[in-house]
């Protein structure tokens, strides 16, 4: 019975398992866990990395189809349309070059866009006929040459500093909103005829009309020898010649027809004339005004109020006309400063709408 209880006694206590987590092997049972990791780490790393590099180069491989097939629809197919206008208005893809300055596609489109919309809508033109094309390309080489002339007025401006405020926008825009019965007519109804006739929203109408008034300021800041011409002939008129045509002549004798008489007619009171009718009712019959700088800024008017009524008014005037600005932009063209990055036909003259 003694052995038994001793042999009992002396029974082995149950080994601890090879595989137990112990304070001592922790550090040993980690290394174990991460090196069984890393054959699923180094693989997923590989694969990221595989594909972000495809990711960058679906990237750049869509940048370029996408610039390639902009390049090809605006300076090959020459597209139009007002989701490539939009495009334009984002992207200042340069039309053309004139002096170093470049023109932007954007505005090129505007006014192309604007005359297209009036052809259709208003002069009822087929663009799919010979006559239509014909015309839609007279229209494109106006656009051209019009957008040309005002990125070329821009750098002569940033030249002078010469800008238009906002201001002198509001005054020009309340002028051209004025009734024939002398009311304003309200900047809604107004804003609806413009996108009616000319297919411009407000804020693209107030773009085009500021560029307008900027390249008057140019044309009538470069010019010196028409104010030269226009000052010798308001020491005429004070001298007492107040025959506009007999001032007219004697000027040209010298100046080689650098003045222009127009002879009287009888105008409405509302005239849209640039302001000259306004500014003859401000008058006395046979007076002559000071020196007037119209809408259209082409020159310098002096008018002579003849007659006048309750409905209408005649008048005679001189205009002195501005021509440095134009004879600037046909340099820059003679001696090859302006590029044209699109192909447009030149067409003398528009022909009238094939009629149906």
């Amino acid at each position: 019975m003694k052995k038994l209880s001793k042999l009992r006694l002396k029974k082995k206590q149950p080994e601890e398992p090879a595989g137990r987590i112990t304070t001592d092997t922790l550090a040993e049972h980690r290394q174990q866990v991460l090196a069984g990791g890393r054959k699923f780490k180094y693989p997923v790393q590989y694969a990221r990395h595989k594909l972000v590099v495809n990711a960058i180069i679906i990237i750049i491989a869509t940048v370029i189809i996408l610039l390639g097939v902009g390049y090809w629809l605006l300076y090959q197919a020459q597209n139009t349309s007002d989701f490539m206008y939009r495009v334009t208005k984002v992207v200042p893809v340069p039309v053309a070059e004139v002096d170093g300055q470049q023109v932007r596609y954007s505005e090129y489109l505007m006014k192309f866009r604007s005359n297209l919309h009036y052809l259709v809508e208003k002069e009822q033109v087929d663009v799919t006929t010979e006559d239509g094309q014909r015309q839609v390309e007279f229209i494109k080489d106006q656009a051209m040459h019009d957008a040309i002339a005002d990125a070329f007025a821009n750098k002569i401006a940033k030249d002078k500093d010469l800008k238009v405020t906002d201001a002198e926008l509001e005054t020009y825009l309340k002028q051209q909103r004025q009734s024939s019965d002398g009311n304003e007519v309200s900047e809604s109804t107004y804003n609806a005829v413009i996108l009616d006739y000319y297919g411009w929203s407000p804020d693209e109408y107030q773009q085009a009309m500021k560029t307008k008034l900027l390249r008057q300021k140019v044309a009538y800041a470069v010019d010196q020898d028409a104010e030269t011409v226009s000052k010798k002939v308001e020491a005429s008129i004070a001298a007492g010649t107040v025959d506009l045509n007999v001032v007219a002549t004697t000027i040209n004798v010298d100046e080689q027809k650098s003045v222009i008489f127009w002879p009287a007619a009888w105008v409405p009171l509302d005239n849209q004339d640039g302001g000259l009718a306004a500014a003859a009712l401000k008058l006395e019959i046979g007076q002559v005004s000071k020196a007037v700088k119209t809408t259209s800024g082409d020159g310098y008017y002096y008018v002579k109020l003849v007659d006048k009524n309750e409905t209408q008014v005649r008048y005679e005037y001189l205009q002195v006309p501005l021509s440095a600005f134009d004879d600037l932009l046909a340099d820059a063209e003679t001696d090859k400063k302006t590029t044209q990055y699109i192909s447009i036909p030149v067409i003398d003259e528009q022909t009238e709408p094939t009629k149906q």
